[in-house]
This record gives C-alpha cells, structure tokens and sequence, in this order.
C-alpha cells in the first residue's frame, strides 16, 4: 500500500519539481475517495511520515521498487502495464521502506562501517612507537635479504627487485618491496645503521606514523626515479648495461627510502656534526651536499653498482618534506 501511495504522489509532480514545495505536493487530492478519507489510518500516517521527503527522494524510492519503468511523466503508460507494477511492488512487501521516512539508512551504516575501520587504523598507529617502527622496518629488512637464501632467485628477482619490465608487467609491488630487499650484507648493514640513528632522529621530533610515512615516500618515489632513469635516459648513451638492455637492468635496497630519512634529518639539522665514513667529523649539510653530488656524479658517469637516481627519488622526499616542515605543515613534538 505505501508503494501504491508513492505512485499517486508521484503523479502530482511536475515535470520542473526540483525546487516546487513538498507541502503542495503532498495534498489530499486524490481521485480515490477511500484514499483521502479520514478512515483510511493508512493514508493519515503515509502522509505523515513522507511529507518531508523531497520529490527526488520519493523519486529514488519509487525506482528502487520497480516503479519507474512503469511511469512516463508522472502517469502510466499503460493499464496492463499499472497493474503489473502494482503487483510487483505489493508483493516485495516493506522490506526495502525507509524506516521513519529516513532515506539512505543502509548508505549511513555503510558510512558508519568505513568510519569505524578508519579509527580502527588510527588508533593502531597511534599505539606505535618509534623504536617500534624503527626495529620493525629492519626485521623486515633482514627476513627478506634471509628470504634471498631460501626462495628461488626467480621469484626474488620478479617479487623484491624493481625494473622496467617487472613494471610493465604489471608487478607493481615492486615499488615497494624493493626498498626491503639486500642481497649484500655490507649493502643491508650499512642501510640499517643509517636508518637506525637518522631514523629515529625523526621518529623522536615527528612521530613513529611520520617515520613510516616517510620510509615508504622514499621508497617509492626512488623506485620511480629508477625506472625513468633506466626507460629515459640510460638508453641514450649505453645501449647494454652487463649485456642487458638498461630496461631489463634490476635494482634492489632500502637506499632511496633511507636517503629520504637522512637527508631530511640533515635538512633540519644543518649544523650538527655527523662522521663521514663513521671516523671523519664534518657539518651535516656538507655530507648532504656530498651525498647528492656523488649521486649525481653517478648518473653522469653511468654507474652500475650503485643507483643514484633512486637516491635522488629519495633526497627529492626529503626536499619535499623538509620544505612543508618550513611552512609549519608539520609540527615537531
């Protein structure tokens, strides 16, 4: 009955209703006169109860019951086709009825579902620590440089190493994993020592999901600075790099992601003493100053041991991040 009601109504919409008052709408005027009696309990509550429903709401409301393909500017088409319409929706009974005239009620528990797990997740990372995130990144680091031990050099080199045709094959999580992978244990100790003390420099003045959020941006866009590399400019002026076409050459480590904590940490300590190579004391923003000289100097010359375009992807996080730090985008704690 309420499904045979919501036609009626929406036979009395004009056709430009958007903006027309719900209040003149929804008068009795029905040429039924069972409908507008006062007898009918039904009729008194239905329009109770829908009279602060929009037309585009009672719109949505009628279609959603299979209504609308029966209507053509607000009246049937055909009586054949009304009776079936009336049958359809009499015989899905209530079950998809607003309850209290509240439209959207299963987007809202949907809204009210993302909105929990969204929480869900914050309150996860505000349990974090930073040594937490910190020890957690290198037990990461060293399971999987002990998984190049276990598993077969050809899922490693398609799951944990980031090239040109691992991406257009469509191994995307080779963006991320490759900044977990080592296959050199000198590569993996000196990564983690860098991460370890610079690392937790930030984690201390920014926070533990700062420190995670950043490790992974390094990670990333030192995977992309990679593959432009070796799909735009390696190609120009070395054609095979170890008998392999500069697309197909891999690359693996926690570099880029690294680079992007330290160089960030220089950024905002320019004048602290750090040691090159552990023993020699010198300024921080000199070492920075070195460090992205050497990578650059690394493209030029065409290295193929070290990758200094992933460092640059990310001494260029750094950049970014120190530079929002300035505009007080992120406080210190």
């Amino acid at each position: 009955m309420q499904r045979q009601l919501c036609i009626k109504l929406l036979s009395k919409i004009p056709r430009n209703a958007s903006t027309t008052n719900t209040n003149s709408i929804f008068q009795p005027s029905y040429s039924s006169s069972f409908l507008k009696s006062n007898a009918n309990p039904f009729y008194q509550q239905s329009i109770s109860q829908h009279s602060s429903l929009s037309p585009s709401h009672l719109w949505k409301f009628c279609s959603s019951n299979g209504v609308s393909g029966s209507i053509r500017n607000g009246f049937f088409s055909s009586p054949v086709l009304a009776r079936r319409s009336f049958s359809n929706v009499l015989s899905k009974g209530q079950s998809k009825f607003p309850v209290n005239g509240t439209v959207g009620t299963q987007a809202g528990r949907n809204f009210h579902s993302f909105d929990s797990q969204y929480r869900g997740w914050r309150s996860i990372f505000r349990r974090l620590t930073t040594d937490g995130v910190v020890i957690g990144l290198i037990v990461t680091n060293v399971a999987v440089f002990l998984l190049w031990r276990i598993a077969s050099p050809q899922f490693m080199v398609k799951n944990f190493m980031i090239s040109v045709d691992n991406f257009t094959s469509g191994r995307l999580h080779t963006l991320i994993t490759s900044a977990f992978s080592h296959r050199d244990s000198w590569h993996l100790i000196s990564n983690m020592v860098g991460l370890y003390f610079f690392g937790s420099s930030i984690g201390r003045n920014f926070g533990p999901e700062y420190l995670l959020k950043l490790y992974l941006s390094g990670a990333v866009v030192g995977s992309i600075f990679y593959l432009a590399y070796h799909a735009f400019i390696a190609p120009s002026f070395q054609r095979k790099q170890m008998g392999i076409h500069p697309s197909k050459v891999p690359g693996l480590g926690a570099s880029g992601a690294v680079n992007a904590i330290m160089l960030l940490d220089i950024f905002l300590f320019p004048s602290a003493t750090l040691y090159f190579n552990f023993f020699i004391p010198v300024p921080a923003i000199l070492l920075g100053i070195f460090i992205i000289g050497k990578d650059v100097l690394r493209i030029l010359e065409g290295d193929r041991e070290v990758s200094g375009s992933a460092h640059l992807g990310g001494a260029t996080v750094a950049a970014l991040a120190w530079a929002q730090t300035r505009k007080g985008r992120f406080r210190r704690f």
